[in-house]
């Protein structure tokens, strides 16, 4: 595994933060105490990955998404109340989409389609990502530093590790939405 960290760490952390970003960041910046990882340089990957996955998400929106709604009534009708609560609280959901555990793919979709002008999309996915990348690397290496793991540690234990760091990723994302919006959000079964 420390070969594979060496080779390939930074560029397979902006990788997992494409894809699953919490889990991938928290993993790699817990070996920064370590010295295989340098903070600034994570936090950079960490949100080049979850930047671009969020630009390929809201440009989908932007350029089809309203189309792909209006031709299936079901989905539609499920969209409606997160429409409707994005249009309530914009620059929160703006501001907090990030640490939003579950909800990575979907917002991004729904700020394309309201209409949001790219360069709106541009600050608030910079701020919001760089923000996000420094916190979530900040935890990881606290965490890192406090049970002083390695890469043995991680190959020895990789599947409880992950599922810890995946916790702690729901637990951030949720402890972000419950202070961040007072009403709360329904999505229809």
């Amino acid at each position: 595994m420390e070969e594979f960290l060496d080779q390939y760490g930074y560029a397979a952390l902006a990788v997992g933060t494409f894809f699953e970003g919490e889990t991938a960041i928290l993993v790699v910046s817990s070996l920064i105490h370590r010295g295989m990882f340098q903070f600034p340089l994570t936090v950079l990957a960490a949100f080049s990955g979850s930047f671009v996955s969020d630009w390929i998400y809201y440009l989908i929106g932007r350029m089809n998404g309203k189309l792909f709604i209006s031709t299936r009534p079901k989905l539609r009708a499920k969209m409606l109340p997160l429409t409707n609560f994005f249009e309530r609280n914009r620059y929160q959901i703006l501001f907090s989409y990030r640490f939003l555990y579950g909800f990575r793919i979907v917002i991004p979709l729904m700020i394309g389609m309201s209409g949001l002008a790219p360069r709106l999309f541009l600050f608030y996915s910079i701020v919001t990502g760089l923000i996000w990348a420094t916190v979530v690397s900040f935890v990881g290496y606290c965490t890192g530093r406090i049970f002083n793991l390695d890469a043995k540690v991680f190959e020895d234990n990789l599947f409880w590790i992950v599922v810890g760091f995946a916790s702690l990723g729901l637990l951030i994302g949720f402890a972000v939405r419950k202070f961040t919006f007072k009403e709360n959000l329904q999505l229809p079964e």
